[in-house]
């Protein structure tokens, strides 16, 4: 895991196996997984060479949501969470941006627990979702 403005995991499967992981994970964490884009399909579809297997995921906790949009929408700007699967050479990768670190640029101090409470659980369930 690195830590930076971003949670870097490596994963002991395959980028397919990995978004199923996750998925279910976060499943358990009250987070849907609103929409996925298999980055390589889509480009190739557009005529771009790119052939790194690559998932974006886009999650919501909606509870989570709403109680940060009641009190600032500009909270809006980052939702949904974004967490990516891709290959790195011979390793699985999964990240996301830390939701403290994003609700940092809005400048909101009351925003800050709920961020942590999501960032929380996202690493919990990224965490379960890469290991063996």
């Amino acid at each position: 895991m690195t830590e930076t403005w971003a949670r870097v995991y490596d994963s002991p499967h395959s980028v397919d196996e990995t978004v199923e992981r996750v998925t279910a994970a976060l499943k358990e964490q009250q987070f849907g997984v609103l929409w996925q884009m298999d980055v390589p399909e889509t480009l190739r579809a557009k005529g771009m060479p790119f052939s790194t297997p690559y998932r974006i995921l886009e999650v919501c906790n909606p509870k989570a949501a709403n109680e940060v949009l009641s009190q600032n929408l500009q909270v809006g700007y980052f939702l949904p969470c974004k967490v990516v699967v891709y290959q790195d050479g011979e390793r699985t990768k999964v990240a996301f941006p830390r939701p403290t670190s994003l609700i940092g640029w809005i400048g909101d101090p009351a925003l800050d627990p709920v961020a942590a409470r999501v960032e929380d659980a996202l690493e919990s369930a990224v965490a379960e979702a890469t290991s063996d």
